[in-house]
């Protein structure tokens, strides 16, 4: 039995504009923001957590040389190879699906990897830590982009992503070097199981579940050539860095650059790509992603050789350089989340150009510390370092804000995992060519010959700062000494060098921003107002694809 109640009808006008405006996002939205926020602080942890644990570990594993490479790099690589494979996973399974099956490898995996026995066992764990991280940007993200559909809030959330990768990395080796205080080398992965266990629990409740009802099974071929591509890629360019060149990476990058080109045609005679390449036609997305690349480029090597000034040439200990590192990733903490709030007042092409403006002021400041600075070259450091956070801070939060805002809802994932993919890439890319610039500076500034050390252990010591201190303390005081101050010189210059390079590049993203970047608008209104990609092959626009909710 039912009953009828009469519905009163409004008399008053009913504004058009209110009506058409997204909805915003309520307190169920920004808890699920913060749940999903945790992983990424996770995942950026377990970039750096393990390289204080590596004495520990050594000493128990007794691994040879190229395993512990293996140990400390398979985890990036599996990263950086399968970014886009998962960012368009996600669309096709669903992003809450993708980030629970992740979650979920990730904390069985870390529990594995904390008790491994061998050097071949944690090698194998850490590359599945590798695969299952890789799911956690894109779907994090592309939920970011369902979850907020009104402009500001989106640009707020997309701060919010940012800020917890940036604190991630920094607390890494604080918390790090608190575990193995107390702990073994193996709890530096635990930290990462009660995050994974809490989001596994409220995700169901927290989080909405989004997916393309229209998109076609996944190419396998595409997803292995990906994976070659950046794989190829990103071990050459990493050989490049450690080694100079020679043929090994040469034909690595030569080999990239060929499935590269077989994947991007692969792409755009398949019906159903693995990535959509027309996102490029939508207004933005092409230029926001190049800015985003070369802003890692920029930053990374700037900041390649901070870590090992502070350790090295300034001989703090591991724990006392993250305390010095801390200014510098609050700062871009703290510039992530003031964004949003000038987005209102100034245009995305202002921002960026002006905070761009402000990080080359940074990286200029740090061309004036020397090797003998003492406390004043620490202030200074750090002076340049926030700087250039906070000027670099509105160029990754803005153009990830544009490189999602502009794809249409159902390729959010792709477009992130795209994104990722770049950033990684251009971070390798940079660690390459400011290492190999800083060891070619290092090695001609460094001395021939100096009385007392024989010429076979000069010529290791000419090689890596890490060389010459390490050959200083097998050596008398009075031979050392000039020894050391020859190499941490000659390691200042290169990191001179490096900051130098990344203030001029800076001022040259700026100029690109304010010209490629004046008519753009973040928050996702640029998806709104250009037609979304399609393929000849799919007549439907995608903006007419039903995008499922949660069920």
């Amino acid at each position: 039995m039912s009953t009828t109640t009469a519905t009163a009808i409004p008399t008053t006008p009913v504004d058009a504009t209110a009506l058409s405006a997204p909805p915003k996002a309520g307190r169920k939205e920004w808890i699920g923001l913060a749940v999903i926020a945790l992983p990424c602080l996770l995942y950026s942890m377990d970039l750096t957590v393990l390289h204080l644990a590596i004495p520990q570990l050594s000493a128990q594993l007794k691994p040879n040389a190229a395993q512990l490479l293996w140990i400390i790099d398979i985890y990036g690589f599996l990263v950086a190879g399968t970014l886009l494979t998962m960012g368009t996973l996600g669309d096709r399974i669903g992003r809450r699906k993708l980030l629970m099956i992740g979650a979920a490898a990730f904390g069985v995996t870390s529990i594995i990897a904390a008790f491994s026995t061998s050097a071949e066992m944690l090698i194998a764990t850490r590359a599945l830590l590798g695969l299952a991280g890789a799911t956690l940007a894109p779907s994090t993200m592309s939920l970011i982009r369902n979850m907020f559909q009104d402009p500001k809030q989106f640009t707020t959330a997309i701060g919010i992503w940012i800020s917890a990768y940036s604190a991630g990395g920094a607390i890494g080796p604080l918390v790090g070097g608190v575990l193995l205080e107390y702990f073994w080398w193996g709890s530096v992965f635990l930290i990462s199981v009660p995050v994974m266990v809490l989001l596994l629990i409220v995700a169901p409740f927290l989080l909405p579940e989004y997916r393309d009802p229209a998109a076609g099974r996944p190419d396998v071929l595409s997803a292995l050539l990906s994976l070659l591509a950046v794989l190829s890629a990103i071990f050459g360019l990493k050989l490049i860095a450690q080694d100079g060149l020679s043929l090994v990476p040469l034909v690595s990058v030569a080999l990239a650059l060929v499935v590269g080109a077989v994947f991007v045609r692969r792409q755009l005679t398949l019906a159903d790509p693995l990535i959509d390449l027309r996102l490029f036609r939508v207004p933005g997305f092409g230029p926001a992603l190049a800015m985003y690349g070369l802003g890692v480029l920029v930053l990374f090597g700037g900041f390649l050789f901070v870590p090992q000034y502070l350790q090295l040439v300034v001989r703090l200990s591991p724990f006392d350089a993250g305390l010095w590192s801390l200014p510098w990733a609050l700062a871009f903490v703290a510039g992530s989340l003031i964004v949003p709030r000038l987005t209102g007042r100034f245009g995305t092409a202002q921002l960026m150009s002006g905070g761009l403006a402000i990080g080359a002021l940074g990286f200029a400041a740090i061309t004036q510390v020397g090797p003998e600075s003492g406390t004043a070259g620490l202030v200074l450091l750090s002076v340049g370092s926030v700087a250039f956070s906070l000027g670099m801070s509105p160029l990754f939060t803005l153009a990830n804000d544009l490189i999602i805002g502009s794809a249409p809802p159902e390729r959010a994932g792709a477009a992130s995992g795209l994104s990722e993919t770049c950033a990684e890439l251009n971070g390798a890319l940079g660690i390459a060519l400011f290492g190999s610039l800083g060891i070619a500076v290092y090695r001609s500034a460094m001395p021939a010959s100096l009385p007392g050390v024989p010429a076979e252990s000069l010529e290791a010591a000419r090689g890596t700062l890490g060389g010459a201190v390490a050959l200083a303390e097998q050596l008398p005081p009075l031979v050392s000494a000039p020894l050391l101050e020859a190499a941490r010189a000659a390691f200042t210059q290169g990191m001179q060098l490096g900051a130098t390079i990344s203030a001029v590049g800076a001022i040259g993203l700026a100029v690109f921003a304010a010209i490629t970047l004046r008519h753009a608008r973040t928050g996702g209104q640029s998806a709104h107002d250009a037609p979304p990609p399609s393929h000849p092959d799919h007549p439907t626009p995608a903006a007419e694809r039903e995008v499922v909710p949660a069920t």
